[in-house]
């Protein structure tokens, strides 16, 4: 497998120090400028602007995590009247551990499973750490000179349509390089807070660059509103859908308490196995399930073992179908430091479990109500969360109470709802990049989706579904 150059300093891995001279300093910096200076003559000769074609990119399409799969899903959605494309920055994985949906296609810049293309000079530029990502985004380390060239040069290429990024550093670089006439969306799945300063100060300078920044939480958008002195031409929330899952919601009858995310500090499960100490002590014929994988792995199993948790406790790994682990439970606990939108939770609700939960800043505290269809617990308080855990588990009636509001309040969040949010979006924006091509047409609202030709139905594999007619061609421009 071809991996960049890395050295290691206490747990955290970091690019090979090798550091530019001056010049190549001021020659990286000129070619930015030469760059920008381009697009402003690229941007009077732009094509006219149109939503068919939708290119998400994604750091790392077949890893695991709660981002990639919100992403495939979104892409899901969108393929059933837009042609949808996933760019993976990276592949390490030879196949996506989620599965993707029918009508989504998938590719890749950087396939570090082999050699590939670039020679001497791949391997040169994959030994130097990233220009454009700062390297105190959370992955910086993942990203390379290489990955530089490969999305620049991506993004280049994107003369018309939509480009959706998924983390900081893509939406940085997609706001910064993308051809001036595709519309360009950045999706933020955390709070400006989680971001570090020198993030913080970038995002607040680039994003203004974006046709749209979408929030996943309204306590999100708030504080990006105050926080963006400019603002893009949309400003926005849409939370996440619920995917779809396998199999029907719990009974409720299982002795089963049920945990899901990676297995990172952040998740607080080693909170989650103190608290557990105390309920098996008062209900020993209740289990605890927890699936994921992550870095604290071996701590966890570690803590179950000390605590005498063993026969109680167990770390189940990762799965890509959550849907038979919440069905066979019947109480879902969430007991993160700090949670975005969790589609866990979703995913919890929909099942009708009974839910009790950190009330952590924006993701649980928005989507969860005390006492209606979850119990929320002060964070990182072990002995409440143990406490709360016991309640459901003596009071059947409360248990079933509370899986029944969360049936229904995960109904807003179906694909549906949230696919026609994310249309209208699509379609006002390209309302406001043909309004600022011809201010003298005055477009209406919505005018935009009017003027798109009829999608006509074509065969795809074993389904149909519409195609919006593409924009023009590279060699048209």
């Amino acid at each position: 497998m071809f991996q960049p150059a890395v050295y290691r300093k206490g747990d955290a891995v970091v690019h090979e120090k090798r550091g530019f001279p001056a010049v190549r300093k001021a020659i990286a910096r000129g070619a930015v400028r030469l760059l920008e200076a381009a697009d402003r003559r690229r941007a009077r000769k732009a094509p006219p602007p149109q939503i068919r074609d939708i290119r998400i990119l994604l750091l790392h399409a077949n890893g695991m995590g709660g981002t990639i799969r919100t992403v495939i899903n979104l892409a899901g959605q969108l393929a059933a009247t837009h042609d949808v494309e996933i760019v993976s920055v990276l592949r390490e994985a030879e196949e996506p551990f989620f599965a993707i949906p029918e009508g989504v296609r998938i590719s890749y810049l950087d396939d570090r499973l082999g050699d590939g293309p670039g020679g001497p000079l791949r391997r040169l530029l994959s030994s130097r750490p990233s220009r454009l990502i700062p390297k105190e985004e959370a992955a910086a380390h993942r990203f390379t000179l290489w990955t530089d060239l490969l999305l620049v040069r991506y993004l280049r290429r994107q003369t018309s349509g939509v480009v959706i990024a998924t983390r900081p550093g893509l939406n940085l670089v997609t706001a910064r390089f993308t051809h001036p006439g595709a519309i360009t969306i950045g999706q933020e799945h955390v709070g400006l807070s989680s971001h570090a300063e020198p993030v913080q100060a970038l995002l607040k300078r680039r994003y203004p660059r974006l046709d749209a920044l979408v929030a996943l939480t309204k306590a999100d958008l708030s504080d990006y509103r105050t926080a963006l002195r400019r603002k893009p031409r949309v400003l926005t929330r849409i939370p996440n859908s619920l995917p779809p899952l396998s199999g029907g919601p719990s009974t409720l009858t299982s002795k089963t308490v049920v945990a899901l995310g990676r297995l990172t500090r952040v998740k607080g499960f080693h909170k989650l196995l103190a608290a557990w100490e105390q309920v098996a002590a008062a209900h020993p014929d209740w289990t605890l399930s927890i699936y994921g994988a992550g870095n604290q792995q071996d701590n966890l199993a570690a803590d179950i073992r000390d605590r005498g948790l063993s026969d109680s406790a167990f770390l189940m790994g990762p799965v890509s179908d959550v849907g038979p682990a919440l069905q066979e439970a019947s109480i879902f606990a969430m007991t993160s430091r700090h949670e975005g939108f969790s589609l866990t939770i979703l995913e919890a609700m929909s099942k009708g479990l009974a839910i009790v939960s950190f009330d952590s800043p924006h993701g649980p505290r928005e989507m969860l109500t005390d006492r209606h269809d979850a119990l929320m617990v002060k964070p990182r308080t072990p002995e409440t969360l143990a406490e709360r855990l016991c309640e459901v588990i003596e009071d059947e009636e409360l248990r079933h109470r509370l899986g029944r509001a969360a049936l229904a309040t995960v109904q807003k969040y179906d694909g549906s709802v949230i696919g026609e949010q994310w249309e209208e979006l699509l379609v006002k924006l390209l309302d406001k990049r043909r309004a600022a091509a011809s201010p003298d047409l005055g477009h209406e609202p919505g005018a935009a989706a009017a003027e798109q030709p009829r999608p006509e139905p074509v065969s795809g594999a074993g389904r149909s579904r519409p195609r919006l007619p593409a924009g023009p061609a590279a060699s048209e421009l």
